[in-house]
């Protein structure tokens, strides 16, 4: 197939790329800036890259009809946060593609009522930015079933993998969490610790993608949560943590406010949002209808993930060195 991937050096695309390209397809790479992948691999030879700066092109109303006439079987966007630009696309696309893939989030879920969650369950998004994706999801499925465009959206959890900071065990992306519990000291975590997480390695989510391409019929019109196999409680995760070093988990819990009240405002809101929202995802029907097979664990990919921060030395463990 020719492949077109938008936003395809950032994580994601830093793994999905080069399994297109040694799958046999033809992959062309759109990008905003030069950033280069995550990884060096030799497939990227082999991918043509354009530069694109889709805002300024949404804005001027080209960026649907620039993609459209890369003539590609299948569309694979990995960075459409707004519904306007996912209805340029797609509108756009119509008739042009075979398939379009859209990256979508976890968050479009808000608060749970049976876990792991289903990809049926009724949507009560919150926050701006789940808010927005679901309003994209909602479109874009409900476009295809009517005979549109042909869309897929696959709902990653929380990414993690080489080159980018795991979201730690107090719900944000300080790296000084892991830090201190590598160095044995005592965290405070907000309320009980018994708040969720959901991780996924970006090369199982590039697994997904993959996948999904090559079983068009099977997905059109649907949705997918792509994260591990299980979630972490917070506590759990602090202490597995812990124990990667040799060290003890020294755990103490407060109240969201008081936990919160020396914190970067900044910082207190991202926990909040991660642990307002605690996901805890079904993937069966990943499994099921794609074939999904996750390689790594959440704790696994965060180990991996943490490792690599660790070599580079952006988490100070105190010179403890990982089990």
């Amino acid at each position: 197939m020719r492949v077109v991937v938008i936003g395809g050096t950032g994580h994601i695309g830093s793994y999905l790329v080069p399994r297109l390209v040694r799958a046999g397809h033809e992959v062309v790479v759109l990008t905003r800036g030069e950033r280069e992948p995550y990884h060096p691999d030799a497939a990227w030879r082999r991918a043509e890259r354009l530069r694109v700066d889709r805002d300024a092109e949404d804005a001027a109303g080209t960026f649907g009809t620039r993609i459209a006439e890369l003539d590609a079987d299948a569309v694979i966007d990995l960075v459409c946060f707004t519904l306007p630009s996912a209805r340029h696309l797609a509108e756009a696309l119509r008739g042009r593609t075979g398939l379009l893939l859209h990256c979508g989030t976890i968050w479009v879920h808000g608060p749970l009522v049976h876990v792991p969650v289903a990809e049926d369950e009724p949507r009560e998004s919150f926050g701006e930015y789940g808010v927005a994706k679901l309003e994209v999801e909602s479109y874009l499925l409900g476009q295809a079933r009517r005979g549109g465009t042909p869309t897929t959206v696959l709902h990653p959890g929380h990414i993690v993998g080489p080159g980018w900071p795991p979201c730690n065990p107090a719900g944000n992306f300080e790296l000084d969490v892991f830090g201190a519990i590598a160095r044995g000291e005592e965290i405070a975590l907000p309320n009980f610790g018994l708040e969720t997480l959901h991780h996924v390695h970006a090369d199982d989510v590039a697994q997904a993608f993959e996948r999904a391409l090559h079983r068009r019929s099977a997905v059109i019109g649907e949705s997918f949560h792509v994260v591990s196999p299980q979630a972490l409680t917070l506590r759990g995760y602090a202490a597995a943590v812990a124990g990667w070093f040799g060290a003890p988990s020294r755990l103490r819990f407060e109240p969201f406010e008081e936990w919160a009240r020396d914190l970067d405002p900044a910082v207190a809101k991202t926990s909040w949002e991660h642990i307002a929202h605690s996901p805890s995802m079904s993937i069966d029907k990943a499994r099921s209808l794609l074939g999904y097979a996750p390689r790594y664990s959440s704790l696994q990919a965060v180990r991996e993930s943490l490792a690599w921060l660790i070599a580079r030395r952006q988490v100070d463990t105190g010179g403890r060195s990982l089990a």
